[in-house]
């Protein structure tokens, strides 16, 4: 025997006073359809658990909230405790605060994204970038496209489709989003020739897999996020070189991550920067923009003009190229490197890998003592670990401060989820049955926000 259940119907509700509002303001289509969802959710759960009816208030409260939902950005600001700079899920880097006024400036009028205001003539969008670059790393040329992953496409795809490609079996690297180089290699037309071992590669590897007619070019990738210990041999950079102008070869280096400065000089591990590579002999290089570069995604390409100008006439340039707002946040955050002592307090990733630990020390204090008379929990300021994040520096250990908090009336799942919602959501980390705030990436004038959030997740 079917059983009954008891639903207002369509009919009944489209003639109530809300709806009629409702309809006045949005689209008769939106409405309906969502009186459909939520009259169909209390159908079934009717039938499945045996509640009672939903009242007709109660289905159109439901109905207006939904419609109001479709019209809310599902992008928002959150704040991030993680303590990981880099994050891939909450958009790798912040931009400097000091670009907010050219963002609204290029986004909200009509720009001379491809247009030379002095000829009067069809310019290119690269040239705003261009030479920026080239002052920066050294480079002959330069050239944007959307992301690394694209960057490398699009060089092997113009310098060696048809070919192959030398890369050592221990530079075969996959990253966030199943994004392999093999899978790349194939994808732009080039055949991959392994060399060596995981562990070991040596020059004379490359020198024997060399073939006059059908290798295109040597690629050396940047193991960035992952590192190989122990047993192990790798050629360098200046000796994979040697070969490759023994050969009349292109080599390309794909760096990953790719920084501009020294970073050592301000207490972090050694990273190869991208003119050291580029002195070092690399013909091209790729790097992102997004993630020690401290811009928006970007996947920018410097090296030899003849092979950037190359790329510049690819088919695939056109598909890869970036749109205006990216031109302007990365030219923003390129010309912060002119001054690099100002970009290190002004690229936000940049300020957050360099801070000082007595400077995380004076937040984390602040943040305990706003949630120290809490009751609802134990909360406790605690020493830590921070990470880059965004495959960049694996082996980086980052100091830090971290307010932990163990709530007694919930679960700390049940924690986490209520502050991830609502206008502010807070993301932080799970440690065990403890909720940890990693003050290396919270804002200072973003303290007050969370220890209010805490404050009241708590109390409830």
């Amino acid at each position: 025997m079917t059983k009954k259940v008891s639903v207002p119907s369509m009919t009944e509700m489209l003639q109530t006073h809300m709806v009629k509002e409702l309809l006045a303001d949005y689209p008769r289509e939106l409405v309906v359809d969502c009186f459909r969802k939520v009259t169909a959710a209390s159908r079934k759960q009717q039938l499945e658990s045996g509640d009672k009816a939903k009242t007709l208030d109660c289905l159109l409260s439901e109905a207006k909230k939904m419609i109001a939902k479709a019209y809310q950005p599902t992008l928002k600001k959150v704040v991030n405790a993680t303590g990981t700079i880099l994050h891939t899920n909450l958009g790798r880097s912040k931009l400097p605060s000091d670009l907010k006024e050219q963002l609204l400036n290029v986004a909200f009028h009509f720009t001379n994204v491809e247009y030379d205001l002095e000829t009067g003539q069809r310019g290119s969008r690269y040239e705003h970038l261009e030479k920026l670059l080239i002052t920066l790393t050294g480079a002959e040329a330069a050239l944007v496209v959307n992301n690394n992953a694209a960057a490398v496409l699009l060089s092997l795809s113009a310098l060696a489709s048809g070919k192959e490609v030398i890369v050592s079996r221990g530079e075969l690297v996959e990253i966030g989003g199943s994004f392999r180089i093999p899978e790349i290699m194939k994808l732009s037309g080039c055949d991959l020739k392994e060399v060596g071992t995981t562990n070991k590669t040596y020059a004379s590897d490359y020198e024997r897999a060399i073939d006059e007619e059908q290798t295109g070019l040597l690629m050396k990738v940047h193991r960035s996020n992952f590192t190989i210990s122990g047993f192990t041999e790798s050629i360098s950079l200046k000796e994979l070189k040697t070969v490759a102008d023994a050969a009349e070869l292109p080599l390309i280096y794909d760096m990953g991550s790719g920084t501009l400065i020294e970073l050592d000089k301000y207490g972090l591990r050694k990273e190869e920067t991208v003119s050291g590579a580029l002195r070092d002999g690399a013909d091209i290089v790729t790097f992102s923009g997004d993630k020690l570069l401290g811009g928006p995604q970007a996947g920018i390409i410097v090296g030899k003009k003849e092979f950037i100008d190359q790329m510049k006439q690819h088919q695939l340039t056109r598909a890869l190229r970036i749109d205006k707002l990216t031109i302007a946040m990365l030219e923003g955050t390129l010309r912060q490197y002119l001054d690099e002592e100002k970009a290190i307090q002004t690229i936000p990733a940049l300020h957050m890998l360099t801070v000082s630990e007595s400077v995380l020390k004076e937040k984390a204090e602040t943040l305990f003592n706003s949630l120290s008379h809490l009751n609802e929990a134990d909360i406790t300021l605690t020493r830590g670990k921070s990470q880059v994040g965004g495959g960049s520096m694996p082996e980086q250990e980052l100091s830090t401060w971290i307010v932990s908090v163990k709530p007694k009336k919930i679960s700390v799942t049940e924690f986490a989820f209520r502050l991830r919602q609502g206008e502010s959501p807070v993301i932080g980390r799970i440690h065990s049955d403890r909720y940890l705030l990693d003050v290396r990436t919270i804002e200072k004038e973003e303290i007050e926000l969370i220890s209010e959030k805490v404050t009241e997740i708590l109390a409830f």
